[in-house]
């Protein structure tokens, strides 16, 4: 993504579009229970059926549609002074 903030509202609005003849709306949200990192699901009702797509809200503040990575175990090494 580039620098620029991603509000969930944007990115609801970059996939599902903005027409108001087409109801959006929010059919859950919470925490993921691995990681507890927020989710929204959002659902937009079309003529051919129901659009389902998931945000999941990153580190650094920026709303996606793919779940952030796992943290993983680091390792540092300490340079001692001798």
């Amino acid at each position: 993504m580039n620098s620029a903030h991603s509000t969930l509202r944007l990115l609801v609005d970059k996939w599902l579009g903005l027409n108001l003849g087409t109801p959006i709306r929010v059919t859950a949200f919470g925490r993921r229970p691995s990681s507890r990192r927020r989710y929204v699901r959002v659902e937009a009702l079309r003529p051919a059926g129901a659009l389902t797509i998931y945000f999941f809200l990153h580190d650094d503040g920026n709303w996606c549609v793919f779940p952030p990575a796992p943290e993983r175990p680091a390792m540092t090494a300490l340079r001692w002074a001798a």
